[in-house]
């Protein structure tokens, strides 16, 4: 049981003084957000820049509002590199442009920005700015180039390709390739001609030849840094050969390679070509390696990204630490960051951060879901040198939000083992200060972050901090503040060492106290202070809160929220469990019959306070929806229903000309064959309100990610049907509207024939796949309703175009009813 603490003073207006509440005042926050994914951060005067993958930069005075000011990958006046494909071309000889998973565009990724006050310009002068860029074609076979500029903004001039990865023994091709992958077209071949290298190295493959990739790297992902002698170092490396390290020459800016194999004294692998490994190795997941020395401390402190980069791909940060610039680096339990087989590696590293969510309660201040992140990662670090303040900066991505992301500042803060601790909500200017004991106390939103990492994500509990000094709640133990803000936590007989420090919530919209700590088994907590209500204000507002939208006209199930806020309880019951039970599953009358009605009453409880509120139901009955188009692909592209007339042939996207395709057997009649280089241009209007179905056969005969089979809507705002989406690679509808997923359980299967529909009835979304209901979710974007949408099927603007058949496609006014479901669903 949660006891809440007595409520906390009265606020005081003398910043010359730690007066309660004094540490809780600021100024509102406000944010302008960029999406710069793998961000890198620099300060020039007085601007912060962050630049990153997919060419892509922004700029801010005060790390909050943030203003783009490139233009991806545009060629040939792209606003960093000028004539990208000229400029980058020894680059791209290897990798990264229009090649195996880089064809028809370009794969530039994960720049590491730098002010080299050494570098040698060509006219003399010294100084200069360093991007060291990747350039990927596979997971494996990548390089990593560099481009200088005397200013910031560009543009930047290539000077040379120097580490490549992916090469392989003999002559060999990637699909969709012409690139030779043996190491001999690398910068391997004139190392040895000119004695940097006696050799290539056997160990660098496979017994067949190919890419020894669980031991070596891919080499992207670069980051430079100064030791404390003022030594210039580049660490790199991405995924399941690990982590290396290199010296790099200042004047130059090329790679001191060691020239010959060896090893640490702590038993390392030094190559002759890669460097010293330091992190990671045998196919176990590790990227975005960056490396900040603190003078305060005398440590090397490694950030590292376990896991995948999308949304389901549970990206989240660990750290380690070194005495050493070339390690070993250890986490808190004093493990090597160098796996040491091919091991899990879910125990080794602090973990900093992962997916989570403050979950918005019913209750509690503001609105919306709360706040939260999924798959943060890549992280760069600014450390200001006047004030030594060391700030997170990340990329992100958030629940129910897709792959949409965006960059994310956090602070760091250092607790007193050493150890770098994250803030729980953004940066908003406000520096670590002192704070009052006296406004600790309080019942708190917990995240527990532990050290697995999957698609799932963490949401709070709660937990009270008593005055004095006990814990209880989901978590039971204690607690204390030691110096002016550091915080120590005993929570079920773990230790916790962090701070306190005053937070932005946004959601609350105003600074509340939080903590940030970690353990010595290097797990990582956060609290986030809620405020304090007595048991009768906490019922009060969850009545004022509590609403289930329209139920005048209900025709899916409700959520009956269980929980309110700071653990209050809600308990439903109903009227008549025929028409909507007490967990909100509703009975739809058929056809024939008219709405059913009921009751649903809420009784909300917090200690001994109770209140209750009512809500009339009013279940509608089904209704066959309303048939608009009909086309049926047998020898034709002709709408078969006559509202509309008939599809255009394109080329490999929606817009292109040319394209053909042809007929062949389908699930009724003949169903229409595409080659994967064309697809259908539908005629307009097909679609134009927020209540709407889509019916047809689909029979891939190859799957590929974003690949659409129907799609609807504009640049920005549409729809499409992924027979393999992105979220678990299993069949999905999704929007690009605010990003929204609807996945199936499954991927449908090559050369068979699968019946899918989706239906859209004002927002709420359903998926299914051969009359089975696989998805079901609310907040679907409204696409359609006054808006110049493009139709096609087996393209769009932007990827691989479908290959394989579709039959029988069909569009209705209104959702399909399990009548037509089960009819249409019938081969």
């Amino acid at each position: 049981m949660i006891i809440i603490p007595s409520t906390v003073g009265a606020s005081m207006k003398d910043k010359n003084s730690n007066k309660p509440e004094q540490s809780l005042e600021g100024p509102p926050a406000n944010f302008e957000d960029v999406s710069v994914h793998d961000p890198s951060i620099i300060k020039e005067g007085d601007t912060y820049y962050v630049f990153g993958t997919h060419i892509e930069a922004a700029k801010s005075k005060d790390l909050m509002s943030w203003e783009r000011f490139t233009n991806g990958y545009t060629t040939p006046n792209n606003a960093l590199y000028g004539d990208l494909s000229e400029n980058l071309a020894g680059s791209f000889e290897w990798a990264g442009e229009d090649d195996a998973d880089s064809a028809g565009g370009f794969a530039v990724w994960a720049p590491d920005i730098f002010y080299n006050k050494d570098y040698v310009n060509e006219d003399g002068s010294k100084g200069a700015y360093m991007i060291y860029y990747s350039a990927s074609s596979t997971y494996i076979r990548s390089a990593i180039g560099y481009a200088v500029s005397k200013e910031i903004e560009g543009p930047y001039e290539y000077v040379d390709t120097v580490v490549y990865s992916g090469f392989t023994e003999h002559e060999a091709y990637d699909n969709n390739s012409d690139v030779n992958k043996q190491w001999e077209n690398t910068n391997i071949q004139p190392m040895i001609e000119e004695g940097t290298l006696t050799a290539e190295n056997q160990n660098w493959f496979n017994s067949d030849g190919s890419y020894n990739n669980a031991m070596y790297p891919n080499a992207i992902d670069a980051n430079l840094f100064y030791d404390e002698n003022g030594k210039l170092w580049m660490t790199y490396g991405s995924w399941s050969g690990g982590i290396f390290l290199l010296e790099v020459d200042k004047e130059t800016g090329q790679l001191i390679h060691p020239g010959e194999d060896g090893q640490t004294k702590d038993g390392r692998m030094i190559d002759r070509y890669f460097g010293t490994k330091i992190a990671g190795g045998y196919t176990k997941s590790g990227e975005g390696p960056y490396i900040v020395y603190n003078q305060e401390t005398g440590y090397y402190y490694l950030y590292v990204t376990y896991g995948w980069l999308g949304a389901d791909g549970g990206y989240n940060m660990r750290v380690f630490r070194s005495e050493n610039p070339d390690g070993p680096y250890l986490d808190a339990k004093g493990q090597d960051a160098v796996l040491p087989g091919n091991v899990s590696n879910h125990t080794y590293g602090n973990k900093i951060m992962g997916n989570f969510l403050f979950d918005q309660k019913v209750g509690d201040p503001g609105e919306g879901e709360g706040f939260g992140y999924k798959s943060p990662g890549h992280n760069s670090v600014y450390v200001d040198e006047e004030t030594n303040e060391q700030l997170l900066v990340f990329h992100t991505r958030f629940p129910n939000q897709g792959e949409a992301h965006e960059v994310r500042i956090h602070s760091i803060f250092m607790n007193e083992e050493g150890w770098p601790v994250v803030s729980p909500f953004r940066y908003t200017g406000k520096q670590l200060e002192k704070v009052n004991r006296k406004d600790i106390a309080g019942i708190y939103k917990y995240i527990n972050h532990g050290n697995e990492y999957s698609g799932e994500i963490v949401k709070s509990e709660y937990i009270a901090l008593h005055k004095n000094n006990k814990v209880t709640g989901a978590v039971e133990g204690s607690w204390k503040k030691t110096s002016h803000n550091q915080a120590e936590l005993t929570l079920d007989g773990q230790t916790y060492k962090g701070v306190f420090a005053p937070q932005w919530d946004p959601a609350a919209e105003k600074y509340v106290m939080t903590f940030t700590a970690l353990s010595d088994e290097g797990i990582t907590v956060w609290g986030s202070k809620q405020e304090n209500r007595s048991d009768e204000e906490v019922v009060q507002a969850i009545v004022e809160d509590l609403d289930l939208g329209n139920t005048s006209e209900v025709v899916s199930h409700l959520v009956l929220p269980t929980e309110g806020t700071t653990g209050a309880a809600i308990v439903w019951q109903t009227s008549d469990e025929s028409v909507i039970t007490n967990t909100g599953e509703i009975h739809r009358p058929s056809a024939d019959e008219g709405p059913s009605t009921a009751t649903l009453t809420a009784t909300i409880t917090k200690g001994s306070e109770s209140a209750t509120k009512s809500f009339d139901i009013t279940v509608l009955p089904y209704q066959d929806a309303s048939m608009t188009s009909h086309f049926s692909f047998d020898g034709s592209l002709t709408d078969q229903h006559g509202d509309f007339g008939s599809g255009t042939v394109t080329g490999d996207r929606l817009t292109n000309t040319g394209g053909s395709i042809s007929y062949e057997q389908g699930v009724a009649g003949e169903a229409v064959y595409f080659d994967g280089e064309s697809g259908i241009l539908l005629p307009d209007d097909l679609i134009t309100s927020h209540e709407y179905s889509v019916s047809f056969w689909v029979k891939p005969e190859q799957l590929t990610t974003y690949t659409t089979t129907f799609f609807g809507g504009t640049a920005d705002s549409w729809l499409s049907l992924v027979p393999k989406g992105p979220t678990g690679d299993n069949t999905m509808l999704w929007s690009g509207e605010a990003w929204y997923d609807a996945p199936a359980s499954y991927q449908i299967k090559t050369n068979e024939w699968t019946h899918v529909a989706f239906t859209v009835s004002n927002g709420t979304v359903k998926l299914y796949l051969n009359g089975k209901e696989e998805f079901s979710g609310a907040n679907f974007p409204d696409i359609f309703t006054n808006a110049e949408a493009d139709f096609g099927l087996a393209v769009n603007h932007w990827d691989s175009p479908f290959k394989g058949a579709i039959d029988d496609l069909r569009i209705y006014q209104g959702e399909l009813s399990p009548n037509q479901l089960d009819e249409l669903s019938q081969s």
